[in-house]
C-alpha cells in the first residue's frame, strides 16, 4: 500500500498553454492520486515556488533549447513542499511522508550514463543516451501549482531551520551561481568580479563568495542594487553604465592586476568580452546566465592564448552542490532578498522579469 496523507481531488495551478502566451489560472486542476503514482514517484504538496528567468526563456519560447518544452506546461522548478503520497512498490525511498522536500530544475536521472556516472548529472539532460533525464516545469509539469508529481531519489530533503521562502530560490538560483563559484576555482583571498552581481542568480553569488573566503567586485548598475551588494558583502561596486572605463576600473580594484575569476550572471556579449579584458592572467571566465536571444561575444582570442584564460560554461549543479549550498544557507551565510507574491500574480512577476525590474528573488506563496 502506498502512504497517504490527506489529498483532495482538485487544486489550483498556473498552466502555460502556448509559447509566447501568458500563464492561466486554474482552481480546480486535477491532483494525481496515490493509487496512480508509479513505483519512484512522490506526490508534494507545494508551500512556495520562486520564479527564475529560465521560467521566462520557456514561456517566450525564444531560446534553441526550449523546443523540448511540453505544452501545456506547467511551470516552476524552485518548490518547497511536503511529500505527501508515495507511489506503491517504491524501493529503498530516500524520504518519507511527511518529510520537507525541495524540487530542482533536474526532476530526475537515469544515473547510468557517461555524464551520471561523473558526477554530471546536470548536464545529462543534454545527452542523447540520458533517456529518462527529466525536468520541472520543462519536460515534466513543476511547481507553479499546489500539488507536483516527482521522484524520491531526487527531492532534496531541506535542512531544519532554514525557512521555506528562503530555500526555494536556492534549488536552482542558489545551486547554480553556488556550482559557477566552485567552478571558478579561487581560493580564499582571491578577488572574483560577478557581472549581474544585484540580480537573483548575483546576490546569491556575492554570498557564496563571501562565505568561501573570496573578495568581490560587484558589477551591476543602479543605487538599490549597490546597496544590496555591499550590504551583503561585495567590497567593490562598479556601476556598467555610469563607469567610463568599466575595464580598467575593475583591473585597479583587483590590485592593478584583475580579479583571479570572473562569474558573469547576464547573457549577453559586453560582460563577456569585458571579463576576457580584465581578468589578470591565468584568470578562470565562467559565464552562467542564459541569453535572452543568440548572442556573439567578440571574443579576443589572441587575449585568450597570452593570457592563458579559461572560460567554461555552467548550468546547474549536482545533488551533492546542492547539499552544500543548503548546508551553508541553514548557518546563516546566505540570506534571500526577496519579495513574497501569491501564484495568481505570476504573469506580473513574469513581466518585471522581462524588464529587469528585479533586484533578488521573487517566491510565490500557495
Amino acid at each position: 500500500m502506498a502512504l497517504v496523507l490527506d489529498i483532495p481531488k482538485t487544486a489550483r495551478a498556473a498552466v502555460l498553454n502556448a509559447k509566447g502566451e501568458e500563464y492561466s489560472f486554474l482552481s480546480s486542476h486535477p491532483v494525481p492520486q496515490p493509487e496512480s503514482l508509479k513505483p519512484g514517484e512522490c506526490l508534494v504538496k507545494i508551500e512556495c515556488s520562486g520564479v527564475c528567468h529560465s521560467d521566462l526563456h520557456i514561456k517566450h519560447g525564444q531560446q534553441p533549447w526550449t523546443f523540448r518544452a511540453k505544452l501545456p506546461l506547467i511551470g516552476g522548478h524552485e518548490g518547497i513542499g511536503t511529500v505527501v503520497a508515495i507511489g506503491q512498490h517504491t524501493h529503498a525511498p530516500q524520504v518519507k511522508v511527511g518529510d520537507r522536500v525541495g524540487l530542482k530544475w533536474i526532476a530526475d536521472v537515469c544515473g547510468h550514463c557517461d555524464m551520471c556516472r561523473q558526477a554530471h548529472e546536470q548536464s545529462s539532460l543534454n545527452c542523447i543516451a540520458c533517456r529518462s533525464s527529466k525536468a520541472h516545469g520543462f519536460t515534466v509539469d513543476g511547481s507553479f501549482q499546489e500539488y507536483v508529481v516527482s521522484y524520491v531519489n531526487y527531492v532534496t530533503p531541506i535542512p531544519e531551520g532554514l525557512d521555506s521562502i528562503t530555500a526555494a530560490p536556492l534549488l536552482c538560483g542558489g545551486l547554480t551561481i553556488y556550482r559557477a563559484m566552485k567552478e571558478a576555482g579561487a581560493k580564499a583571498g582571491d578577488w572574483v568580479a560577478i557581472a549581474g552581481a544585484g540580480g537573483g542568480l548575483g546576490h546569491l553569488g556575492v554570498q557564496f563568495a563571501v562565505a568561501m573566503g573570496l573578495r568581490v567586485i560587484a558589477i551591476d548598475t543602479g543605487e538599490a542594487k549597490r546597496k544590496l551588494c555591499t550590504e551583503l558583502g561585495a567590497e567593490a561596486w562598479v556601476d556598467f553604465r555610469t563607469t567610463e572605463n568599466l575595464v580598467q576600473a575593475v583591473v585597479s580594484i583587483a590590485d592593478n592586476l584583475g580579479p583571479h575569476a570572473a562569474v558573469l550572471t547576464v547573457g549577453e556579449a559586453r560582460p563577456f568580452n569585458d571579463a576576457i579584458l580584465y581578468l589578470r592572467n591565468t584568470g578562470t571566465l565562467v559565464s552562467v546566465g542564459l541569453p535572452h536571444s543568440q548572442t556573439n561575444p567578440e571574443i579576443p582570442l589572441i587575449m585568450i592564448i597570452a593570457k592563458t584564460i579559461t572560460i567554461k560554461g555552467t548550468m546547474t549543479g549536482n545533488r551533492e552542490d546542492m547539499a552544500e549550498a543548503l548546508a551553508l544557507a541553514a548557518r546563516g551565510k546566505v540570506k534571500l532578498n526577496c519579495d513574497v507574491r501569491k501564484l495568481e500574480q505570476l504573469n506580473d512577476v513574469m513581466n518585471e522579469l522581462d524588464k529587469g525590474d528585479v533586484a533578488g528573488r521573487i517566491v510565490l506563496k500557495m
